[in-house]
């Protein structure tokens, strides 16, 4: 299983929204610059990663966005889901319409649930805080 680029890059500025002082207002052009992660695709993700309930953000002078909660209580899993949707290895794992010709007679498919909530599970035990760590 491989992180698409896009929610590589929503990791990478979660964790650099993290490292910020807590009363801090971020911009996308304030993130785009300290990740190097171009000013289009950092004003997207935001969006998705606010819509997702993960920035709040103000309007105004002295606007901007921040975490919408503590970065122990964000993790990979929720990042990653904000982005990429429901955590599923293949596509008959998860609760969308899937279209395979192997479905009916598959044994394997009673199985992958449990895969992908393990694999979730993982993912749910790495929280924003220890990604944006120097360590």
């Amino acid at each position: 299983m491989r992180l698409s680029s896009f929610a590589d890059y929503a990791v990478v500025i979660m964790s650099a929204a993290a490292r910020a002082p807590g009363d801090a207002r971020l911009s996308a052009a304030m993130l785009a610059d300290e990740t190097g992660i171009p000013l289009p695709t950092t004003q997207k993700l935001m969006g998705r990663l606010a819509s997702a309930g993960l920035f709040s953000s103000a309007r105004g002078s002295g606007g901007g966005f921040m975490l919408a909660r503590p970065a122990a209580a964000i993790s990979l899993a929720d990042i990653i889901e904000a982005v990429e949707g429901p955590i599923a290895l293949t596509p008959c794992s998860g609760d969308g319409r899937h279209d395979c010709a192997l479905e009916p007679g598959c044994r394997v498919k009673p199985h992958l649930g449990a895969v992908s909530g393990a694999v979730r599970g993982a993912l749910s035990g790495v929280t924003l805080e220890t990604l944006a760590g120097d360590n």
